[in-house]
């Protein structure tokens, strides 16, 4: 059957939006998801829309609906969480409440939290759902299905930042959450029975934070729509929404699956410019000088304010003329948290080197490098003000798939570190599909063997 493809509007219509049907060829497109490549899987993800489409006219604008009239794919999606899988999922009795589950209904407008303490008992859980009307959220499902961790890791490597997921399983005829909007770029997933949706022109666009929203306060919908199996809805972050399940006797399940939170150029402007301005202190003698006496007691005078924009267009010229690779601790902080790579069995290829040990005549490659990145910063090891610059190496490939986007639980980050004459090297490795050992621009071959062993020992090289 053709797919139904459902584009938003401008976002300036004054009721609910109609569903359009759009045109496409149906033969030879697959029922479930590409997992080759991450681009592959997000093309699959928003199939029919097109990826260029997606970003042109959709990303950070507009919502998009997709109705797909697909029973291969309404199966699969059925296959990546449903309500019966809490039985086994309680029955390991590592779930909380809180952490792990959360019971909530929509009364009045208002979110009701039903929680209980402690563990989670499906019994519990059940009578909550069946007699109280209770929505069930569980938080970050990829943590025990694997099929989603597999489609949230190729995400992660696809947008360079992470991917977290909640599912939501509501009984027909009820809402778990109120009018609110969020942070983070959505694509809801409908896995079982049907969730109707409504969704309203953003108060905050493109927000940095969650709010509950009043009803009398949003006005109409901008756009309306039933999601069933099979079926996507995408929005940006900012947009105000809400739903419920319809009365009869199917309940809904579906996962929500976001990204970019704290993603955008004023995180990076931020994560960039205190390493800018410690670098260029240490060379420019007026970034060393003392601001004007009783300043911090005062308004900021016009005088401080012009002093302040000539050291940013010094910082902008410095930085266009910055061939090093910039400080960042989104980098490390993306990579320390987001999802080791997907692989099936003990997963021995990610923790023990294989294959041959590299030497001066070997071919080399990068493996698993969207699960790598290069960041230059201050040597970690020296606490003194005169710390020299090192070159650092942050990896995934010993990542807890089990404390993925769990917040507070400790994390602990993999890499390696090496000295700032290293740099040119490193790049020839992460540019080239393969290269010779003893063409890497480092002055000794000893030098050149060593920095491949520690890359092979760390599994992010193998000899081709």
């Amino acid at each position: 059957m053709p797919k139904k493809a459902k584009p938003a509007g401008t976002g300036k219509e004054e009721g609910p939006v109609p569903c359009k049907q759009l045109k496409m060829e149906a033969a030879g497109r697959p029922s479930t998801l590409n997992f080759n490549h991450p681009s592959g899987l997000f093309e699959s993800l928003i199939s029919p829309i097109k990826t260029e489409t997606f970003f042109k006219e959709f990303w950070e604008q507009k919502p998009l609906i997709i109705q797909r009239d697909e029973p291969a794919l309404a199966t699969y999606y059925q296959s990546l969480f449903k309500l019966s899988d809490l039985k086994s999922l309680c029955s390991r009795g590592s779930l909380y409440y809180g952490r792990d589950i959360n019971v909530c209904r929509c009364v009045n407008g208002k979110k009701k939290v039903l929680n209980k303490d402690g563990k989670v008992h499906f019994l519990q859980l059940r009578k909550d759902f069946d007699h109280k009307r209770a929505t069930i959220q569980f938080h970050q499902p990829q943590r025990f299905k694997d099929e989603l961790w597999k489609i949230q890791e190729k995400l992660e490597c696809y947008f360079g930042s992470l991917v977290g997921s909640n599912v939501y399983m509501t009984p027909a005829g009820s809402q778990g959450l109120p009018p609110h909007y969020d942070d983070v770029e959505v694509f809801i997933l409908q896995l079982e029975g049907e969730k109707h949706w409504r969704l309203y022109h953003p108060t905050v666009p493109l927000a940095r934070e969650y709010s509950v929203e009043a009803e009398d306060r949003i006005g109409r919908p901008t756009h309306e729509v039933t999601l069933k199996p099979g079926d996507l809805l995408y929005f940006p972050r900012g947009t105000i929404h809400q739903a419920d399940t319809p009365p009869g006797l199917a309940h809904s399940t579906h996962v929500t699956i976001s990204t970019y939170q704290n993603n955008s150029w004023g995180d990076f402007l931020l994560d960039t410019i205190s390493g800018l301005v410690l670098d260029t202190a240490k060379e420019d003698m007026e970034f060393r000088a003392g601001i004007p006496r009783q300043l911090l007691l005062v308004e900021t005078a016009a005088v401080a304010t012009r002093r302040l924009s000539g050291f940013l267009r010094k910082l902008a010229d410095r930085l266009e003329g910055n061939n090093v690779l910039l400080s960042s601790d989104m980098k490390k902080d993306f990579v320390m948290n987001r999802l080791p790579p997907y692989y099936e069995g003990d997963g021995a290829e990610l923790s023990t080197p294989g294959g041959q040990v590299p030497r001066l005549d070997s071919i080399v490659r990068l493996q698993f490098k969207d699960h790598v990145v290069l960041t230059v910063g201050p040597d970690q090891s020296r606490s003194d003000e005169t710390q020299d610059k090192m070159v650092y190496v942050y990896h995934s490939l010993k990542n807890r798939r089990a404390l993925h986007m769990m917040g507070n639980e400790e994390t602990e980050c993999h890499g390696l570190r090496f000295p700032l004459s290293h740099v040119d090297a490193l790049k020839q490795i992460w540019n080239s599909s393969a290269i010779s050992v003893k063409d890497l621009k480092l002055t000794t071959d000893e030098e050149k063997e060593s920095l491949v062993l520690s890359l092979w020992t760390e599994c992010l090289i193998q000899v081709v």
